[in-house]
């Protein structure tokens, strides 16, 4: 990868692969995270996301391939990329009889490039960003595991950093909680940092994310904005309609393949739900609506949805998937 390939991106890798004997756990991985960008990394449990961002951090080391982080090579360049670097993987561990505080004081004294004169004022801030000053003085073995989670994002941000990586951020959280630090998140990335995102949960990503990478099995299936993501899929047409043989015929003459909820009663008072699946480059709304209308068909209500992130997993995978934990 040349400068000129890299200068874009906050980390690109090139064939990035991680062996285990004969278990591939990582099999030849192009990442590429625009800087700026919020970038979800999504797969199951024992997909290789962990074990993709143990490499990125030069905390276990590649079988074969390349990876480049804030324009630098890693591992060779970790000495000055690493403190621009803030890091959550595999769930935050801290000393159990140590305070909150005294925990991020310790953890910023072994950083060679932080400031003892601000480190207090540094340890608050912190604290205050992910809400925890409540619990401050509180000693770590208290803390739930939410708590113990937004401790370890505060770790993260004692110092400046142009890249975040959390593996896993809303593990262990309520709604609150999780809304916190899609919030924290948001705000971070409003301020210019690159958010490299891993999780399993499809709802955190669509709603945080601008950039999507999709692993399985160790491989990368694909990744680009949300919005190119949705756009390899279909747009879903719903009709309500107290005639639903005639819209399933009439959509059948389109070349869709409709069907009809299950639970109708057939009786013309009562409207059914008809669904079809309808390629992105196909079929008009407008054309839908006139041809059902032409049939005699009764329509109460149309709606057009394009492919939601799960519908796109399902179709890349073939399998389901954990949509909110």
């Amino acid at each position: 990868m040349s400068p000129a390939d890299t200068a874009d991106f906050a980390i690109q890798t090139k064939a990035l692969t991680k062996s285990f004997g004969k278990q591939l756990a990582v099999n030849d991985v192009d990442l590429a995270v625009p800087r700026g960008s919020v970038f979800g990394f999504l797969g199951p449990n024992g997909s290789g996301k962990t074990s993709t961002i143990r490499m990125l951090l030069g905390l276990t080391q590649a079988t074969s391939g390349e990876v480049r982080m804030l324009g630098g090579a890693m591992p060779d360049r970790a000495h000055s990329i690493l403190p621009r670097v803030g890091a959550l993987v595999e769930g935050p561990s801290f000393y159990p009889f140590l305070t909150g505080r005294a925990n991020l004081r310790r953890l910023d004294t072994a950083d060679r490039y932080a400031s003892g004169a601000t480190r207090d004022a540094r340890v608050d801030a912190a604290l205050d960003r992910v809400g925890l000053t409540h619990a401050a003085t509180k000693k770590a073995h208290a803390y739930s595991l939410g708590m113990k989670q937004r401790l370890g994002i505060a770790n993260a941000l004692l110092m400046p950093r142009d890249l975040l990586i959390l593996d896993e951020p809303s593990n262990g959280l309520d709604p609150q909680g999780t809304r916190e630090v899609r919030q924290l998140i948001s705000s971070l990335a409003d301020e210019g940092t690159t958010i490299f995102v891993s999780s399993h949960l499809l709802s955190e990503i669509e709603q945080m994310c601008t950039h999507v990478a999709v692993m399985s099995a160790g491989r990368l299936l694909t990744q680009g904005t949300l919005d190119e993501l949705r756009a390899q899929g279909v747009q879903r047409v719903t009709v309500l309609t107290p005639d639903p043989d005639d819209a399933v015929r009439v959509l059948g003459g389109l070349g869709l393949h409709p069907t009809l909820a299950p639970g109708h009663d057939d009786e013309a008072s009562h409207p059914a739900t008809v669904t079809a699946e309808v390629p992105l480059d196909g079929l008009l709304p407008e054309r839908i609506t006139a041809a059902l209308v032409e049939g005699g068909v009764r329509v109460r209500g149309i709606q057009v949805a394009g492919a939601s992130l799960e519908d796109r997993f399902v179709d890349l995978t073939g399998e389901g998937f954990d949509v909110a934990g």
